[in-house]
């Protein structure tokens, strides 16, 4: 069974048991991108509908898609693939004017569909695999089109976005019920960002919508895109030669992890003291880097977004140009361990009026590329800086559970 079928299913048991409730969500009072009343905006951010053509994608329920008619004047097209949720929505709201209730695939609804004027999802696209539907969307939109976007960001468990275009295992829960098993694209804020660029839309915003209740960790993504004029030709390149490069560059990074008692530095087997770091690997991001060093080498984890890149530096190793990027953690989860089968362990943290002699080169010049004011010999190297160079405070800079 693939992804996708597994999903539906999924949303099929789920509506077959709100089917046997006789749950039926009530018509609200605004539109709400979030499982919270009143959290972040409201449908202006889809500009004005009236008398406009709207696609509700994965509708569910139709409750949304009928406050969009009866509201704000829009003529919605409220399609979801799931039949007992289609069977939901039409059993509430059937001969509501301005809404037409689609059993189908929206893939496949928009390749004979005229083109509408504004999109929306509210936590469905996640279930579809992005490479699928964005392009139907980019096809199926008017230049010029609002998409706005709805997504998962943080989980039940605090569990955060991907770093890679691939669905994980996710649960829908509903109360009474065992849980179903789906698998979800939660990508992070730059992987949807980086999707949508691909395929014909320009990202307006993406903002973070958070429960007033701080005891729980579920966090939304909401996407404000728009589809662009006119897709440009593209262009293609090719190598000069099939014969890789003789090696003559390397890129690392460092990262700067700061908790109560200083900053984090293992001991190398060769003896010298480092940050936590190493090099990058072929198509891996300099956060997703980071991200996996930590991991590696002290068993830490962080996200994305605890992840600011401050520069780069460079030297040089006789022949070799060496290139590496600092990077501060503002928040992780656990603690510090040598790891297993790694170079670098014995991790310690050390105050930063009180750093020990016997740094790594590479190590020094990234404190110091970050606190000026350290008093750190190393030898020179280049820096260029992406953020600000200010010592950002300890509260800034501290980690714990997310």
């Amino acid at each position: 069974m693939s992804v996708e079928d597994l999903n539906a299913e999924a949303w099929t048991v789920y509506g077959r048991r709100q089917l046997n409730r006789g749950c039926v969500p009530p018509v609200p009072e605004r539109l709400e991108w979030a499982p919270w009343k009143g959290v972040g905006p409201g449908a202006e951010v889809l500009g004005d509908v009236t008398g406009k053509r709207v696609l509700d994608i994965g509708s569910g329920a139709g409750h949304h898609a009928v406050h969009l008619a009866r509201t704000h004047g829009a003529r919605v097209t409220a399609i979801e693939l799931s039949l007992t949720q289609h069977q939901r929505a039409t059993g509430a709201y059937a001969g509501t004017p301005g809404v037409r209730f689609v059993h189908g695939d929206v893939a496949d609804h928009l390749r004979t569909a005229e083109p509408f004027d504004a999109a929306y999802a509210i936590g469905s696209l996640a279930f579809a695999d992005p490479r699928r539907v964005l392009p139907a969307l980019r096809d199926g939109l008017r230049p010029g089109a609002p998409l706005v976007l709805s997504l998962l960001h943080t989980d039940l468990h605090g569990h955060g976005p991907s770093t890679t275009v691939a669905p994980r295992e996710q649960t829908i829960i509903l109360r009474d019920d065992p849980p179903l098993p789906t698998r979800m694209w939660v990508l992070a804020p730059q992987l949807w960002e980086d999707l949508l660029t691909e395929h014909g839309f320009r990202v307006e915003a993406i903002d973070l919508l958070r429960p007033s209740d701080g005891d729980n960790p579920v966090v939304q993504q909401l996407i404000r895109a728009r589809r662009l004029p006119h897709r440009p030709t593209r262009v293609f390149s090719r190598p000069r030669t099939t014969r890789p490069p003789k090696p003559h560059a390397a890129i690392g990074v460092g990262a700067i992890v700061l908790g109560d008692e200083g900053v984090l530095l293992g001991r190398h087997r060769r003896g010298t003291l480092e940050l936590p770091g190493g090099t990058v690997e072929a198509g891996e991001s300099l956060e997703a880097t980071v991200i996996r060093e930590l991991a590696e080498e002290t068993g830490l984890i962080a996200r994305p977004d605890d992840i600011t890149l401050l520069g780069t530096l460079v030297d040089h190793v006789e022949h070799v140009v060496r290139v590496t990027v600092g990077a501060l953690v503002s928040a992780w989860q656990g603690r510090p361990a040598t790891q297993p089968d790694e170079s670098v362990g014995d991790w310690a943290w050390y105050p930063l009026d009180r750093l020990p002699d016997g740094l790594f080169v590479c190590s020094a010049q990234i404190l110091t590329a970050w606190r000026p004011d350290l008093p750190i010999d190393h030898p020179p190297a280049h820096f260029t800086p992406y953020a600000p160079r200010t010592a950002p405070s300890a509260t800034a800079v501290r980690g714990g559970s997310w």
